[in-house]
């Protein structure tokens, strides 16, 4: 069945609205606002309803920024076990797949969507939940916040995914004032500059990205040293990475925000991860 055909039994129609925005009814409040050398080794898991994966080794660095907001504070040692990440954004194109599968109600801003231009451009809308099942379909899970900031600075503390340099039009989709629909995105892959070491791309701008663990912003203060999966409850669920309405500041990959897990927005996508197997065993 071709895309376009599964996007247009739920799209109809185009509507433009001012930015950000969210779906009514839903919570929007953002929070205060032992890895060796890369390597690229790529899941052989490829398909229209998932996306390529990058293996992320095993590894220890420090986690937070004594220079960001007071959620980033302290800076600690973490310890993180070796996982695969999609190496993009979930795309229109995918989420189609498992709506039309699953039967679930559509994203926030899904009839905005077209078949064709829009296919390849990171899902918006989804809630937490969403994202959670969309994962669980395709057989993989939402990464921790560790494990997104593990992919997203390495263990040498890059500022940004693609190192210290402030970002450019070449590094990510950001600065932008209005929502424009779908036009407002890019297409998921298309940073070259800005990508990580392992082949990551997109882990700043274009759209927030929802991750496993509840968000606390006092959380670093009692985080576990080995694999954090953050609080064990909470109100908000966290999210990484800034999107396209945002400046240099919230794209620092150690930046964090936290929003009500049934809020859905038009900044807001997600990607999955996947647990990578022994080392015996790879």
């Amino acid at each position: 069945m071709r895309i376009c055909s599964l996007l247009s039994s739920v799209c109809a129609g185009l509507l433009w609205l001012m930015i950000p925005e969210v779906s009514s009814g839903q919570d929007t409040r953002p929070s205060a606002s032992l890895a060796g050398p890369a390597e690229s080794r790529a899941l052989p898991i490829n398909s229209p309803t998932s996306a390529p994966m990058a293996f992320v080794p095993a590894g220890e660095f420090a986690m937070g920024s004594d220079r960001g907001q007071d959620d980033e504070q302290p800076v600690h040692r973490v310890t993180v076990k070796a996982f695969y990440l999609d190496t993009q954004e979930v795309t229109v194109a995918r989420y189609a797949h498992f709506l039309a599968s699953q039967k679930s109600d559509p994203p926030f801003k899904w009839n905005e969507a077209t078949g064709g231009s829009h296919e390849n451009k990171p899902v918006v809308g989804v809630n937490w939940y969403d994202a959670r099942d969309y994962c669980r379909w395709v057989g993989r899970r939402l990464p921790t916040e560790a494990e997104w900031e593990l992919a997203a600075r390495g263990t040498e503390g890059r500022m940004y995914p693609w190192g210290d340099a402030h970002p450019t039009r070449g590094h990510a989709n950001a600065g932008r004032t209005k929502w424009q629909g779908y036009d407002t995105l890019t297409h998921v892959g298309q940073f070259e500059l800005g990508r990580t070491p392992q082949g990551v791309y997109d882990l700043a701008g274009n759209l927030w990205e929802w991750v496993a663990d509840w968000y606390d912003a006092a959380y670093y203060q009692f985080s576990p040293r080995d694999n954090p999966s953050g609080p064990s409850t909470g109100p908000l669920r966290a999210l990484r990475g800034g999107a396209w309405n945002n400046d240099a500041k919230t794209l620092r990959s150690t930046n964090r925000a936290g929003y009500a897990p049934d809020a859905r927005r038009n900044d807001v996508g997600f990607r999955c991860a996947k647990d990578a197997p022994p080392p015996n065993a790879r």
